[in-house]
C-alpha cells in the first residue's frame, strides 16, 4: 500500500467539531492541510496520529494575543529596540502554539516583517491575524507617558498617538496598507495606562465613526478596548463591531451590543493574574487599583452579554511573563460558561469574529488546526488547561 506525500490521519478519535454538543467517531483524514475526510478508513496517509482514548477539538483561538505584549510597562515596550522585540514576540508565538493556540489575533501590534516571517516559516507560530499598533487619543489608554515626565516615545511596535478625524483616517488607511487584518482603537482608560479614568469613553464620535467608515470601506471591521457602559455604548453606536474587555457591562448595553451585532471578547486570564502575581510583576499601585476596580465584574460581564444574545468569544491579554496563564484563560471561562460555550468560544465563536468560518471547526474542507486531548474534556475539563496533561498539536496539518 502507497502512501499519499502531505496526508495526516488521526485514527479512533472522538472528534468536538467546534459547534455541536454531539462528539463524533472516526477518523479525520488531512490532505495538504486541509480535512478531506471524516468517517471510517483512510488510514493510509503519511503520518498517523492514533488519538484512542483522547479527544480532538479545532485548534483554539486567542482572539486577544500580543505578541510585542514583552512586559508591562508600556514606555519599556516602546522604547525597547524593534529586533529585541520581534525576537520576543517570536518566541512568545511559538509558545502559543505549543499550548494549543493556532490561531491569534494580535490586537495591538504585529507588522508585515513578523507575518512575513511566520508564513516563510522562519519562526513556528500560530495563524497570525494582526492589526499593527492600536491607535489612541492623547492622554489615552495608549499613550504611554506618565503624566509628571515630558518625554518623547517615538517607537510604535504596540501603540500610536492619533488625534483628529483626518489624521486618524490616514493612520487606518496606512495599517491596511501595510496587510492589517482589522483595526484596534482606545475608547476606554486602561489597568497599565497612568493618566486615564477606566469609565471615561476616548476617542470623539466624528473620531470613531471616520476610522469605522474606512474599516468598512476595505470590508474588514474596528476592534475597541473598552470596559465601561458609557465606552462601550459610545464605540458600538458608532460602528465597532468586537468590545474587548468590556468588564462593567450593564444589561442595557448588553442589549444595544446585541442589536449592532457586535461580539464580546472576554480576557478574564489578565485580571486574575495580575491580581495573583502583582508583586512579581512590580505593578504600579495606580494600575493595581485600577485593576481591582475590574477584576470581579468580569465574569458578570459574560453572563450579561449570553443573556442579551451578545457572541462570546475568548481572549487572554497576557503581558511579559504573564503569558504562561494563558490556558488558565480556558479555566476561568470555563467556570463562568461550562465547557461547550467555552471552547465554542474559542474556536468556532472566534473564527466567525475573524471572517474565517474555515477555522475553529472540523469539518470537511476546514483548515486541519487540532488539538489532540488525552481525556474527554467534558469528562474532565481539567485536561485543558493541566499542564500536566499531554496534548498533540497539530497546524495545517502538521505536526508541532
Amino acid at each position: 500500500m502507497t502512501t499519499q506525500p502531505g496526508t495526516l490521519t488521526i485514527t479512533n478519535a472522538v472528534i468536538f467539531d467546534g459547534v455541536s454538543a454531539d462528539l463524533a467517531e472516526g477518523n479525520i483524514h488531512v490532505v495538504d492541510g486541509v480535512v478531506a475526510d471524516i468517517g471510517p478508513g483512510n488510514t493510509d496517509a503519511a503520518t498517523l496520529i492514533d488519538a484512542r482514548g483522547g479527544t480532538v477539538i479545532p485548534g483554539l483561538i486567542d482572539a486577544h494575543c500580543h505578541a510585542y505584549g514583552i512586559g508591562l510597562n508600556m514606555v519599556d515596550i516602546e522604547t525597547a529596540p524593534t529586533s529585541y522585540v520581534a525576537l520576543a514576540g517570536a518566541r512568545r508565538l511559538e509558545s502559543a502554539l505549543r499550548r494549543g493556540f493556532t490561531t491569534v489575533r494580535d490586537v495591538a501590534g504585529g507588522d508585515p516583517g513578523l507575518a512575513r516571517a511566520i508564513s516563510e516559516g522562519l519562526i513556528r507560530a500560530p495563524r497570525y491575524f494582526y492589526t499593527g499598533p492600536a491607535l489612541s487619543q492623547t492622554g489615552g489608554h495608549g499613550d504611554p507617558r506618565p503624566g509628571d515626565h515630558d518625554l518623547c516615545v517615538c517607537s510604535t511596535h504596540m501603540t500610536e498617538v492619533v488625534d483628529g478625524v483626518d489624521a486618524v483616517r490616514q493612520a487606518v488607511r496606512d495599517r491596511f496598507r501595510r496587510g492589517a487584518h482589522a483595526i484596534k482603537i482606545m475608547t476606554s482608560g486602561g489597568v497599565v495606562s497612568l493618566t486615564d479614568p477606566i469609565r471615561v469613553p476616548q476617542y470623539s464620535p466624528d473620531e470613531v465613526r471616520a476610522i469605522t467608515d474606512e474599516a468598512a470601506r476595505r470590508g474588514s471591521y474596528v476592534v475597541a478596548h473598552a470596559y465601561s457602559p458609557e465606552a462601550i455604548e459610545h464605540s458600538v453606536a458608532h460602528g465597532v463591531r468586537s468590545i474587548e474587555h468590556g468588564n462593567l457591562l450593564d444589561e442595557a448595553t448588553a442589549r444595544l451590543m446585541a442589536d449592532h451585532d457586535a461580539f464580546l471578547v472576554p480576557t478574564l486570564a489578565t485580571y486574575d493574574a495580575m491580581n495573583r502575581r502583582a508583586d512579581e510583576v512590580g505593578m504600579n499601585a495606580v494600575s493595581v487599583a485600577k485593576n481591582n476596580e475590574v477584576l470581579d465584574s468580569g465574569r458578570r460581564a459574560v453572563e450579561i452579554a449570553r443573556a442579551a444574545g451578545v457572541r462570546v468569544g475568548f481572549g487572554t491579554d497576557l503581558m511579559g511573563i504573564l503569558e504562561d496563564e494563558q490556558l488558565e484563560g480556558v479555566r476561568l471561562q470555563v467556570e463562568v460558561d461550562g465547557v461547550l460555550d467555552a471552547l465554542r468560544s474559542a474556536t468556532s465563536v472566534n473564527a466567525d469574529l475573524l471572517g474565517r468560518p474555515d477555522l475553529g471547526r472540523i469539518a470537511v474542507g476546514a483548515a486541519a488546526d487540532f488539538v489532540v486531548l488525552s481525556a474527554n474534556p467534558f469528562e474532565d475539563a481539567t485536561v485543558l488547561w493541566s499542564q500536566k496533561a499531554r496534548r498533540a498539536v497539530i497546524r495545517d496539518g502538521q505536526p508541532i
